[in-house]
């Protein structure tokens, strides 16, 4: 019997907080179209699907032609599976880890850490981060994506800074008059004043906080109830974290990063020590096979300020500086690549238009794993000869080297995201 390098997964869902209920959630429609019997709980958040080898949601092999039951355990035993330069980079292990978010509630302002930060975390805290690698990261939005990304322009933050005193007392009068005078200076001026505004906001006293948050939140609603904008010092998202997570220091964040606003096909690129909150949407996500999140704001989860203020990146830049603008395959005209400034992982985005009946996933030198969103087809490999049924919700490993051939079955086209590594 040929061998199988083409299977199935059973992926790890996770039902954080912050997801959406089931019923909005694009993580329990996924789960319910692939898995008919599973019964989708509608009183529980569905906020992600894992899809890897992460210890804390390693996939499952759904084929019982396969004595490994989850995919890091067939991976470690068939390492030829990643391809020669993966296997050889990556220490025979898979690189990537491969998600869908659904966000209902603000997740928390954080940022990952870079390798040797991790590390040093890891060794110290392992019970808060649980792993030695970094976590760059890539969010492709599958539908309207808020989030909060990086330190905006100086300039909008000291417009900020003048127009909402609540703001300014939460910083001090010295260090906004510094960050003032630093605009239009040496960048490195610049960024020595932001964390020193952004370091006295998020380490100041619960009771100051509660207090200014209090009173920005009466003038807003006053404001509102009388008709008059208040867009221009971000009303209506204040008042929205607010009622999520009542005097949270995190919600001034608002007024030092950027607030994005992705549409579907948009993509955001996290370096390690971006500050960023996702706020709401549904989204693919890869990132390198690291859970490690260090949290200071709008959060129950354990939070580390100093850490955080001590590892960002200062360097204020305009939201569209964070964009990663995808390419057009050479190859393929239903393939439109994402390739980040990493390693570890690229995302392809595969769009079958409906006139298409007949379509070959091309092998490529990486293992990878193939995630339906929409249509239905029938798949065989090269390697094996065995039909497997594909709609939405269905994810496949595919060793690196391996093709499959669909045969679509309706008339609505495909759309399809395959994480791989393009060494």
């Amino acid at each position: 019997m040929a061998e199988l390098r083409v299977f199935p997964l059973a992926c790890v869902v996770q039902n954080y907080a912050w997801g959406k209920p089931a019923r909005d959630s694009e993580v329990a429609r996924l789960l319910a179209c692939s898995e008919p019997i599973m019964r989708i709980d509608l009183d529980k958040p569905y906020a992600e699907l894992w899809m890897g080898t992460h210890p804390k949601g390693d996939s499952l092999i759904l084929d019982n032609l396969i004595p490994q039951k989850t995919l890091g355990q067939w991976i470690a035993e068939n390492p030829g599976c990643l391809g020669s330069k993966v296997r050889e980079v990556f220490h025979g292990q898979l690189p990537f880890l491969f998600k869908v978010l659904s966000v209902n509630t603000a997740l928390s302002i954080q940022a990952h850490p870079n390798k040797e930060l991790a590390a040093k975390l890891h060794a110290q805290y392992p019970e808060h981060y649980p792993d030695a690698n970094h976590k760059p990261e890539m969010t492709i939005a599958l539908t309207t994506f808020d989030g909060l990304c990086g330190f905006r322009p100086v300039e909008e933050i000291v417009i900020f800074l003048q127009n909402v005193p609540e703001f300014r007392a939460m910083i001090g009068n010295v260090a906004a008059e510094q960050l003032e005078r630093s605009v239009g200076d040496d960048p490195r001026g610049v960024s020595a004043a932001l964390r020193v505004c952004f370091t006295r906001m998020m380490k100041s006293e619960k009771k100051v906080c509660v207090e200014k948050l209090n009173l920005l939140v009466k003038r807003i609603t006053q404001q509102a109830a009388v008709g008059e904008e208040t867009s221009a010092i971000c009303g209506d998202l204040l008042l929205r974290l607010h009622s999520q997570y009542p005097g949270d220091v995190g919600c001034f964040a608002i007024y030092f990063l950027n607030v994005v606003k992705l549409e579907p096909g948009e993509c955001l690129f996290l370096a390690a020590n971006e500050p960023h909150a996702y706020l709401h949407g549904d989204c693919v996500e890869c990132m390198a096979c690291s859970d490690n999140t260090v949290r200071a704001g709008l959060t129950p989860k354990f939070i580390d300020v100093h850490t955080l203020c001590e590892m960002l990146n200062y360097t204020p830049s305009p939201s569209s500086s964070k964009l990663l603008t995808p390419t057009q395959s050479r190859m393929d005209p239903c393939v439109t690549i994402y390739d980040p400034p990493v390693p570890e992982f690229a995302v392809m985005k595969i769009e079958i238009p409906s006139t298409v009946k007949l379509y070959l996933v091309s092998a490529i030198d990486s293992a990878s794993i193939l995630l339906v969103l929409r249509g239905t087809a029938v798949g065989t490999s090269t390697a094996a000869t065995t039909e497997m049924p594909l709609r939405p919700g269905t994810v496949l490993f595919i060793s690196a080297n391996e093709s499959i051939s669909l045969r679509l079955s309706a008339s609505e086209g495909m759309l399809l995201f395959r994480a791989c590594c393009l060494l």
